[in-house]
């Protein structure tokens, strides 16, 4: 059976090796995923089945991380990681939303690979590791000492390498493509349901050179009023001769997401609004202008922020946050944010999505850009004109 690896083995080595040495240094002799985002980075694996029980553990004295899920999805394991038959391990199915615990299953890995007093990391408040799968884990391992560890895997993601980057950048076509799509699609008359459709169709066809796939959110279509949320859903409704339309599009490629937001007016924009429109800009292309290795997320942000000043203005929310693998339900990686007071310096290959987008009062404005951090600066993973587009 030919493997799915979108990656060199060594690179999936040195993955694993950057997180061992940091369970090292943390005193952990067992880690334990349950993050579809970390899973993927450490083995390559990829299906649509976290929505069940799987885990990968990652053991300091195993060679390769063992890969735990449903039987039926082992499968899926041998196809899309590079693990040995042995180290793909599936519950039977009795164990799949029953009252049968799948991590008293485990646990017996657990007890296998590194007994039963070991000290075992958890990612306490990840989004796919519930107070029922710990509660459990507990019960079944007793003697085992467990130790928070969440985000570890995901301090290590923060800087991509360059197989990683074209793979960013391949993301950042896509969601030109889809943004490019909209623009043209929009016009008076038309159902809010129908573009998204047209995106939906985008998403999955991705460029003429290759295709994408689902992303971690649906896509953001924010009309009229509801262009004052920054996460509002679309109806059936049709565009009127005059309105707002504020999209948040993802593209993602082999579960890498890159997300790119833009205002279309439909009609003729407010001379304020359009005032509005150039402080975001002009706001935005400091915050870009702002970013080298060596500097801080708070420096960063500083330069934007300072901008909005000058007008008045001023964004609550942060400025940015960090991307890269995504799976539902987001695909920031709960990192450095572009915020006052965050430190992280910033190195070549981590890559951010700077959402510069503006929710006041009375208007709603999104026009962002993601970006990857270069030896000497940034470089945009998106294209698309940084502008208001008017139809």
């Amino acid at each position: 059976m030919e493997r799915e690896l979108h990656f060199e083995r060594a690179e999936f080595d040195r993955r694993v090796s950057a997180v061992k040495k940091e369970m090292a240094k943390r005193g952990i002799d067992l880690l334990l995923l349950a993050e579809p985002a970390n899973a993927n980075y450490l083995t390559g694996y990829d299906a649509y089945s976290f929505y069940i029980a799987q885990m990968v553990l990652v053991a300091l004295d195993h060679d390769e991380p063992i890969w735990i899920g449903r039987g039926m999805d082992r499968i899926s394991a041998t196809m899309t990681t590079y693990l040995a038959e042995e180290n793909i391990r599936a519950f039977p199915d009795a164990y799949v939303q029953s009252a049968l615990s799948p991590y008293a299953y485990v646990a017996e890995v657990v007890k296998e690979i590194v007994g039963e007093k070991a000290r075992i990391g958890v990612e306490m408040a990840g989004y796919y590791y519930s107070a029922r799968a710990h509660a459990d884990l507990v019960k079944a391992l007793p003697s085992v000492t467990f130790i928070d560890a969440d985000l570890l895997v995901n301090w290590i993601r923060l800087v991509k390498s360059p197989a990683e980057i074209a793979l960013m950048r391949q993301a950042g076509q896509i969601a030109d493509a889809m943004m490019q799509r909209a623009i043209d699609f929009i016009e008076p008359g038309v159902r809010e349901c129908d573009i998204a459709a047209e995106l939906y169709h985008q998403m999955m066809a991705g460029t003429p050179q290759f295709g994408g796939t689902y992303s971690c959110a649906p896509p953001m279509l924010c009309v009229g009023e509801r262009a004052l949320t920054p996460h509002g859903g679309w109806t059936d409704k049709r565009l009127p001769d005059s309105t707002i339309v504020n999209l948040e599009l993802f593209g993602n490629r082999h579960r890498y997401q890159v997300n790119l937001s833009r205002t279309i007016v439909v009609g003729k924009p407010a001379p304020e609004y359009q005032k509005l429109v150039d402080v975001v800009v002009e706001g935005l292309n400091a915050g870009l202008e702002a970013v080298r290795p060596g500097r801080t997320c708070e420096e960063v942000h500083a330069a934007f922020a300072t901008t909005l000043a000058k007008y008045g203005f001023e964004k609550e929310q942060r400025l940015g946050y960090p991307i890269g693998i995504g799976y539902p339900p987001a695909v920031g990686e709960k990192t450095a944010s572009l915020r006052k007071g965050d430190k992280t310096v910033l190195q070549p290959g981590m890559c951010f999505h700077m959402m510069s987008g503006l929710w006041l009062k009375n208007d709603g404005l999104t026009i962002t850009q993601s970006f990857a951090v270069t030896e000497s600066g940034c470089e945009g993973l998106c294209n698309i004109p940084r502008k208001l587009y008017v139809k």
